[in-house]
Order: C-alpha cells, then sequence, then structure tokens
C-alpha cells in the first residue's frame, strides 16, 4: 500500500528562540514530499500503518494523530496497534476540519511539549491540522510573532484560511 505522507521537520530552538531554518529535501521509502529541518517535529499527511515502525526508526518518540476516525484510510484501531507493536506512544487528537473544537488544543500543547513525546510526529490527512495546530505551539509556547508562525504554517501546508483563522483565534483569545 502507498504511503502518502507530506512531512516537514522543523527546529525548535534554545531558550524559547527560533530561527527558520532552510529546508532540505529527502528521499524516504514509503514517504512522500518528506523534507526535514531539524528533529524536533515533523507534520505531515496521511500515513500508513506500514510506515509507523519506519516512523519510530526515524528518531521520532510519539506519533499525534490529528485524523477523524470516521475520515477513509484513517485507521485509527490499526495505527494504535502499529504504534504499540513499535514501541512508539500514540496520541490520537480527532480534529474536525469544519468544526474546529478549541478543546482540542489543550491536549495537543500537551502532548507535543511533553519531553517524553519529542521529538514528535504530528499528522492528519494532509498537513493542514498539524500545521495550524503547530502553528498555535509556535505562538503559545515558542512566542513567535504572528507573521513568522504563519510563514512556517504556510510552508508546512496550512492552505486552508479556516484552520488558519481557527489557530490564530485560540491564540487571540488565550493571551
Amino acid at each position: 500500500m502507498r504511503v502518502r505522507v507530506v512531512a516537514v521537520v522543523l527546529a525548535v530552538g534554545l531558550a524559547g528562540v527560533v530561527h527558520a531554518q532552510q529546508v532540505t529535501k529527502k528521499t524516504l521509502p514509503g514517504v512522500t514530499n518528506f523534507a526535514t529541518v531539524e528533529t524536533t517535529v515533523a507534520c505531515a499527511g496521511a500515513v500508513d500503518v506500514s510506515a509507523i515502525p519506519d516512523i519510530k526508526n526515524l528518531g521520532f518518540k510519539s506519533i499525534i494523530n490529528l485524523r477523524q476516525a470516521s475520515e477513509q484510510g484513517a485507521n485509527i484501531e490499526g495505527s494504535t496497534a502499529a504504534a504499540k507493536a513499535a514501541g512508539i506512544p500514540y496520541v490520537h487528537i480527532p480534529f474536525n476540519t469544519q468544526s474546529p473544537s478549541p478543546n482540542l488544543v489543550p491536549d495537543f500543547l500537551a502532548a507535543v511539549t511533553n519531553p517524553a513525546n519529542q521529538p514528535a510526529f504530528i499528522h492528519c490527512a494532509g498537513g493542514g491540522r498539524a500545521a495550524s495546530m503547530w502553528m498555535i505551539k509556535r505562538l503559545k509556547v515558542d512566542g513567535w510573532d504572528q507573521q513568522k508562525a504563519v510563514d512556517e504554517a504556510t510552508a508546512l501546508g496550512l492552505a486552508n484560511e479556516r484552520l488558519k483563522t481557527f489557530a490564530l483565534d485560540w491564540v487571540n483569545a488565550h493571551k
């Protein structure tokens, strides 16, 4: 089965100071459009269960899945089982693109900032939800300015204005 993963690995700097890095394209069997900056986080699209051991072998300490169980190809049960077999923690935070719930953000931030989960591999179906949640983390936790965070999220695949607005509204409401 072909794995569709759109991944960009981002850098988290020391003491909250983070600088954008040059993206490097790499070839990884079973992964489409894999690009790295550093190895602190990856944002990606759809992942086949067969790719989960490779994600662990790349050094990721957790998988954070933002897909809803009802999405075609989501396979939450299979992914959970594959992650358990591979020995990598699997966090499922079902994020509805059409009606994003602000109540999911604290769970995401707790998961992605937990040192035991770093580096984290964050994914959804196309990468937009992962990029929007990562943008929230950049703004709220890393203290990035809005334009820098939006530019990075856009480079990661945040093309949905609803998700961008959701992320910015959440950050503004939680200053």
